[in-house]
């Protein structure tokens, strides 16, 4: 599994676990999601570094890819193929 779906996961579930704890102990629905998000992004930093390093590096791997752009590819070679204006060619002989 991806470590931005395990990381992005986590996070979810400790968010969803510390509302409902808070809601069932009667707290108001805004400052129980705001408490639960305070909670899963403190919890998420100081015991899941090393998945969150993963996801770090599966960024900076994805960053140092070239993009490739198949479109644009196949329209250069359509118009390398027929001549079209604009290649140093003309368009009708």
């Amino acid at each position: 599994m991806s470590p931005w779906i395990q990381y992005t996961l986590l996070r979810l579930g400790i968010f969803g676990a510390g509302l409902g704890l808070l809601l069932a102990i009667g707290l108001d629905w805004w400052w129980a999601a705001i408490i639960a998000s305070v909670i899963a992004m403190t919890v998420s930093y100081i015991f899941f570094s090393s998945l969150r390093d993963a996801v770090a590096l599966d960024l900076a791997a994805r960053r140092e890819r070239p993009a490739v752009d198949r479109d644009a590819e196949a329209e250069d070679a359509v118009s390398d193929e027929s001549g079209a204006p604009g290649n140093g060619t003309p368009a009708h002989p």
